[in-house]
């Protein structure tokens, strides 16, 4: 039986074959510049891999690209995503998901992503590529946002700044909490 070609996990394993190969790396070399076990890349690639957060930013760390470019289908002129839809990654030790709105063209670097968490467990960021800015605005709840080691408490219509590429933190302090992010590639 053939795979849905606009499935999630169909559309990430065209795009990491794709950047993979732009990049003239092995499956074996990707995967341990991401530290992930080969088996789980051949997996990803050949979309029957059901991938965390966490391994999908450490596979673009890895391949040197953004992370919209996993998720960047071919979109109509007027493109719009309602609440709850979008092809959404969830983070593996965390409520927190992020759900992909817009990619930044090809003369632009920036992604736009809706993120939802919950309490319990902080998401926790090991650095993105070098260069990378993030932008929240917060849209509901409250959460501590920002570098790993002062993150700062946010409030509906509060909006952070901080770099990527150091360790950083997302923590929902209370249920429904939403956001925007803007990645932004320098």
């Amino acid at each position: 039986m053939e795979q849905d070609p606009t499935t999630p996990q169909a559309v990430i394993a065209a795009a990491l074959r794709r950047e993979r190969t732009r990049a003239g790396l092995s499956l074996t070399e990707v995967a341990n510049r991401a530290g992930v076990a080969k088996s789980t890349l051949s997996q990803l690639e050949s979309g029957t891999g059901n991938p965390s957060l966490e391994t999908l930013w450490a596979l673009c760390v890895a391949l040197d690209m953004p992370f919209s470019r996993l998720l960047d289908p071919p979109r109509p002129t007027v493109h719009v995503i309602r609440a709850g839809e979008g092809p959404v990654v969830a983070a593996a030790k965390s409520e927190y998901r992020a759900t992909l709105l817009a990619a930044g063209p090809a003369n632009s670097r920036r992604d736009l992503f809706r993120i939802t968490a919950e309490p319990g467990h902080a998401r926790e960021s090991v650095p993105h590529i070098p260069g990378v800015v993030e932008h929240i605005l917060l849209a509901s709840g409250h959460a501590l946002v920002g570098p790993i080691d002062t993150p700062v408490e946010l409030a509906p219509g509060d909006y952070i700044a901080y770099p990527g590429d150091e360790p950083h933190v997302f923590e929902a302090l209370e249920p429904g909490t939403w956001a925007t992010l803007v990645v932004e590639y320098t």
